[in-house]
């Protein structure tokens, strides 16, 4: 029976269930004699998607604020989100990095896009075999809808290369650039270069700050080996015609194959049965309730919850 079905079939209440999440994380410190903060959001609630459940600066402001009165020296961050504001993602690591003097990163579930630029500020990186990265590069805001900064910039090179080709673009597309204005394009342009910026600012700093020697000739490691190291794996990451699509879940091996040390959760059974069973306590709780969003330690847990709108009453003629 897999884990899922198994909790399905205990019937927890939402308050069962939280006060399970809490119980895992209790277990979770105690075999990795650490301290886990768990962040985790849904990507959608009821099949609709939910701005807010993105990273966020709110997010930074709880997390500091649940932080502050923990005294330990090392910190592990269960992170779970379709990717967000990539200046949300840089205040949320400078504070974690202020705190603790080593910040370890558990993925199980997505974490994606600013997620995976929040990740690769840890000094180590966890993973289970259903975790998952993802391409790396900002969301921007663009009319009502948040999109990919990189996808953006294809499209707007594509009809670039067009229009210098043929001299003229199809009405459609014509009517979109027009719309576009000198300020939007240098700021999604700037949103993209941000996000490479910080991985390769934060890989040498912290990832590879342990890297001594090189595993095959044992060469020393110098600095300016792991800023080469850092440029090259942002470029990877930030290649979409590599990963094709924004969404793609880059797994363990493709992390491996780009010169990423991964902890393999799986290796330890005791450790993986733990993060696997936080990892579906919170798909029960997103999927049995409004709540999108939760922030947790072992001792305290704050939830965010969707509130249906209401509509306004009909006025009689």
């Amino acid at each position: 029976m897999g884990l899922l079905s198994e909790y399905i079939n205990k019937g927890l209440s939402i308050l069962e269930l939280e006060k399970e999440l809490r119980t895992l994380i209790k277990r979770y410190n105690e075999i990795r004699k650490s301290w886990l903060f768990v962040y985790a959001s849904a990507n959608g609630v009821n099949g609709n998607f939910i701005p807010d459940s993105m990273v966020n600066m709110d997010d930074y402001y709880i997390i500091h604020d649940m932080l502050k009165d923990c005294n330990s020296k090392s910190l592990d961050f269960y992170i779970e989100t379709p990717g967000g504001s990539g200046e949300a993602a840089e205040e949320i690591v400078r504070c974690l990095r202020r705190k603790f003097e080593n910040v370890s990163f558990v993925v199980s579930g997505e974490a994606k896009s600013a997620g995976t630029i929040i990740v690769l500020s840890g000094d180590e990186i966890l993973m289970t075999r259903s975790g998952s990265l993802g391409p790396i590069d900002a969301q921007v805001s663009i009319g009502r809808t948040r999109i990919s900064a990189y996808d953006y910039m294809e499209w707007v090179d594509e009809k670039r290369k067009i229009a210098e080709k043929t001299g003229r673009l199809n009405p459609f597309d014509a009517t979109m650039i027009a719309q576009i204005s000198p300020g939007e394009l240098n700021g999604v342009m700037h949103s993209l270069k941000f996000a490479e910026d910080l991985v390769k600012e934060w890989l040498p700093k912290y990832k590879f700050k342990n890297w001594n020697v090189t595993e095959s000739r044992k060469i020393k490691v110098t600095q300016k080996m792991k800023e080469e190291r850092a440029i090259e794996i942002a470029a990877d990451l930030m290649n979409h015609r590599k990963w094709r699509s924004h969404g793609r879940s880059i797994k363990i091996e493709d992390l491996e194959n780009i010169g990423l040390i991964i902890t393999k959760v799986d290796d330890d059974l005791e450790l993986a049965n733990i993060v696997y069973k936080i990892q579906t306590v919170l798909r029960m709780i997103f999927s049995s309730s409004s709540i999108y969003k939760v922030y947790a330690t072992e001792k305290a847990k704050i939830s965010k919850q969707a509130a249906p709108i209401k509509s306004s009453p009909a006025v009689s003629p």
